[in-house]
């Protein structure tokens, strides 16, 4: 049975928040830091942006100490309860760094946990997490991942990634796919270091992403995303690395994204690529069609009859297995 207990630390005078999950027993066991994808998105893997609360980042931690692993999720600073009390101490300091800062916070309390075998703490990230994951990995820290897991990593910048995800949006609308030249001008206006002056006959939802670049509140965070991917630091990496992409992933691709990063990690025998067919972005086994997906309020993520794709977990559990056996002390 999952011992559940949340816990609090203090990071440049913020109050960060999460929950550890543990197994029956003693210890010390090996552990997993859960680091969820963009946004809002909480230690969860919900937002307040997505109907449900039945988020994939509770429902690995519970499965992960049905297998004997703890773990930590975490609440960004700019998610969960006290994200709006938050976010104005944090304008124009949000930041690749300020992320790797709160990652390092939470592995640090992790590792301190009188039940957690510090050698053997592995990184999972999805998404947006993913890019905080690699980038710990690829910096000289006091405590070293063991492995990290990257779960639907984008292998594409992001704004080729975001442009991709609205011409789905679009594709949806009467009319969208003519609007999407209007897209990719406001793309090239931000590329350029410019305003995006998105034209006013785009949708509204289509708009609103647009401008969550430009928000004060998300850079300069946004413009260092807008021009990254995994495939920048997955060649650095030398730890046992498992990627990860669905095949019924509609905001990463198996082939636009597993591609270029199956290119970057050639001839590396420390990282590991899964497939799994029936599993969307957030891990979640999912058997509709992408314009079914992109249909439905908030994707249908967090629907409280959704699940973990078997496959998926399952991939996960036996890659820890090796990967804490080949660290054990």
């Amino acid at each position: 049975m999952t011992k559940s207990t949340d816990v609090s630390w203090q990071l440049e005078g913020i109050t960060m928040e999460g929950t550890v999950a543990r197994p029956d027993g003693e210890g010390p066991f090996p552990a997993v830091v859960l680091v969820a994808g963009s946004g809002p998105t909480d230690r969860n893997w919900c937002s307040p942006l997505l109907p449900g609360s039945n988020g994939s980042g509770r429902l690995f931690a519970e499965a992960l100490a049905d297998a004997g692993v703890a773990s930590l999720r975490y609440d960004k600073r700019v998610s969960g309860p006290h994200a709006i009390q938050n976010v104005p101490k944090l304008i124009g300091k949000l930041s690749m760094q300020s992320h790797l800062d709160e990652l390092v916070a939470a592995v640090q309390l992790l590792s301190q946990l009188d039940f957690v075998d510090p050698s053997r703490i592995v990184g999972l990230g999805n998404s947006e997490g993913a890019l905080h994951v690699l980038h710990y990995a690829t910096s000289t820290l006091d405590v070293p991942f063991a492995g990290i897991v990257l779960a639907a990593p984008p292998g594409r910048p992001i704004q080729e990634v975001l442009l991709s995800q609205l011409a789905l949006q679009a594709a949806q609308i009467p009319g969208g796919a003519q609007l999407l030249p209007k897209v990719q001008e406001a793309a090239e206006r931000y590329t350029a270091g410019e305003p995006m002056n998105a034209d006013p006959a785009l949708p509204e939802s289509v708009k609103m992403v647009l401008a969550s670049f430009e928000a004060p509140a998300n850079l300069p965070l946004a413009r260092e995303l807008w021009v990254e991917s995994t495939r920048d630091s997955l060649g650095q990496v030398q730890i046992p690395t498992l990627v990860l992409i669905g095949g019924r992933d509609v905001q990463i691709d198996a082939h636009a994204d597993g591609g270029p990063l199956q290119e970057a990690a050639a001839g590396k025998a420390n990282v590991t690529f899964a497939f799994p067919p029936n599993a969307n972005h957030v891990f979640k086994e999912d058997a509709r069609t992408p314009a079914e997906v992109a249909a439905t309020p908030g994707n249908g993520y967090n629907a409280p009859d959704t699940h973990l794709d078997p496959e998926s977990l399952q991939t996960i559990l036996t890659w820890l297995k090796a990967t804490y056996n080949n660290t054990a002390r």
